[in-house]
């Protein structure tokens, strides 16, 4: 389990609530929504870290040179999530080798770990669907996740 991170990283640090539409029949959250979260978070920290989001990834008017696809994800479960569920969200972000890094994500409710998820990614250029290095932006999000404190967002 990664260490608690100090409040110099708020950008690895986020918030979640259980709401009624990520639950199922049972009354407890569906578990694609986990992944769901993931992928939000993941966002979010960068958007947080100071990277635009157009910068990563494709709209109507812009396609990144490099995608970042989603090449392995893994979502456990402690314990049933229910609507209203305050959750903090701490992702552990890890550079793999030069085109390729992961996000471990911690779901805490009152100091309890109630769920884990994992993503892998890997970059590739957009154009030949060949492996290229991460872009500048993600390796100095990388950076500074592995140093945990003392640099600064772009």
């Amino acid at each position: 389990m990664p260490p608690p991170l100090s409040a110099a990283c708020p950008w690895l640090q986020l918030q979640r609530t259980v709401r009624f539409g990520d639950t199922d029949a049972a009354g407890v959250m569906h578990f694609h929504q986990l992944l769901r979260w993931c992928h939000e978070g993941y966002e979010e920290s960068l958007q947080r870290f100071g990277i635009a989001p157009a910068a990563l990834f494709p709209t109507p008017q812009h396609k990144p040179e490099v995608a970042l696809p989603i090449v392995h994800c893994r979502a456990d479960f402690r314990r049933p999530l229910v609507v209203g569920d305050e959750l903090g969200v701490v992702l552990t972000p890890t550079r793999l080798d030069p085109s390729g890094f992961e996000v471990a994500y911690r779901f805490v409710l009152a100091d309890e770990e109630v769920a884990r998820g994992l993503t892998r990614h890997l970059a590739i250029n957009a154009t030949n669907r060949q492996r290229c290095p991460l872009p500048d932006a993600i390796q100095r999000w990388l950076e500074a996740a592995g140093l945990g404190a003392g640099v600064q967002p772009v």
